[in-house]
């Protein structure tokens, strides 16, 4: 396994006409190189299009279709509005190889934007690794990533995906918490947030060292990492994530 990836974090804006968001998406995910792992940000081909849950789920449906054909020569990872046994959720699901490689429903909802109202929360103990081409990998979505909890419970994770839809006035605060994850759990971390000017933009790739690549004015952030980083950093700092057993992964 070679231990040098490249991670995209695609920081696009969303419109309301769904069909030009994944427009838009293929067109970018085509810039991307052959075999790179990349993460969009939260509900991104439809926003929280909470007038439209039901119209959001059925193109959901539809671009699945076109992601699993793209999918075959690079890694996606997005979050979709999906109707479940008639109720919705947000899930994210990660293509890889042209097939949806694991599911994750959002656990932590965030009330202050009313999404306990229309979407029911997935199960924390849902929340698993899961393996692109033998890499450790884990997610939390969104305010998920407030849970100090849920960050002891992916100790272990050589990547750690944090799609985002995260509010303006708290942009601080995301990145802060992404940073401090990286470093707490000496792993990469990355972070798409979306490309609309009302929203907090910042999305980055954190190395195990806590030093962020970034750039607020490109839609697409890229950085080829070497996955040694991680191990290096645990023998150098141990705070006991060398004796996280592999085979519990």
């Amino acid at each position: 396994m070679t231990t040098f990836r490249t991670l995209n974090s695609l920081q696009l804006e969303t419109k309301r006409d769904f069909k030009t968001n994944l427009e838009l998406l293929e067109y970018k995910l085509a810039l991307c190189e052959e075999g790179s792992i990349n993460l969009v940000s939260e509900v991104y081909l439809t926003g929280f299009s909470y007038e439209r849950m039901e119209e959001a789920s059925n193109f959901s449906i539809e671009a699945k279709k076109s992601l699993l054909d793209l999918s075959k020569f690079k890694t996606l990872l997005i979050t979709m509005i999906e109707k479940i046994d008639g109720e919705y959720f947000n899930v994210l699901n990660v293509f890889h190889e042209g097939s949806i490689i694991y599911i994750q429903k959002k656990a932590k909802l965030f009330c202050l934007g009313k999404e306990h109202v229309y979407f029911k929360s997935g199960k924390v103990e849902d929340i698993r690794f899961f393996k692109i081409d033998g890499v450790t990998c884990a997610s939390l979505i969104c305010f998920e990533l407030r849970f100090i909890d849920l960050w002891q419970k992916l100790r272990g994770a050589d990547i750690i995906f944090v799609p985002a839809l995260w509010g303006k006035e708290r942009k601080t605060q995301f990145e802060t918490l992404c940073r401090a994850l990286a470093i707490a759990n000496q792993c990469f971390v990355v972070s798409s947030l979306s490309g609309n000017k009302d929203v907090a933009q910042g999305s980055s790739i954190i190395s195990p060292f806590g030093l962020v690549f970034k750039n607020d004015e490109k839609d697409i952030v890229t950085s080829t990492i070497d996955l040694n980083e991680c191990q290096k950093m645990r023998s150098y700092i141990d705070v006991g994530l060398n004796q996280v057993s592999k085979k519990d992964l």
